[in-house]
């Protein structure tokens, strides 16, 4: 550690190492939004609540406000911004868009986030399935009902693709 308090640490995120100097306090969506500039993690509770702030890590959906950026050093972090490939959004993101999953779009990122999970884990969830992955995001406009529908759309165009 260095004297100021600050340690060194290599994030890897999106499929880049990013090497930064934290306190050893510095969360996760911190290290992102204002180390990195990836804003596009929202921190709105920034206790574990709210679900905005949810990326994936090592495959799997986690808060980003509850995990220490010094943890995720050697971990793969993918954010919202890392799903797009150039100017073309991934299929969930389309489908987000396509079945008006978001009102105000706070909530937005985190759901998306959640959701990419199940569908790498699960390629073929049932509306269920879709319903429970998000049960941890909160979206204080109520768009659940197109949530779902996106989740569903996403799954089933990501199908189309894999039989192409």
């Amino acid at each position: 550690m260095a004297a100021n308090g600050f340690q060194p640490v290599t994030l890897t995120v999106n499929g880049s190492d990013y090497p930064i100097m934290v306190e050893p306090r510095r969360t996760l969506v911190d290290a992102l939004r204002h180390d990195l500039a990836l804003t596009g993690t929202k921190k709105v509770c920034a206790m574990g609540d709210c679900g905005a702030c949810t990326v994936i890590v090592d495959g799997r959906a986690m808060y980003s406000c509850l995990l220490l950026a010094v943890d995720c050093a050697g971990r793969a972090i993918t954010t919202i911004e890392g799903l797009a490939h150039g100017n073309n959004l991934s299929p969930l993101q389309e489908a987000f868009v396509a079945s008006d999953g978001f009102q105000c779009g706070f909530c937005t990122s985190g759901q998306i986030m959640s959701l990419h999970a199940l569908l790498q884990a699960h390629p073929h969830p049932s509306d269920e399935e879709i319903a429970r992955a998000v049960t941890g995001n909160i979206c204080r406009c109520g768009a659940y009902a197109n949530i779902v529908k996106a989740g569903r759309e996403a799954a089933e165009a990501m199908a189309r693709q894999q039989e192409a």
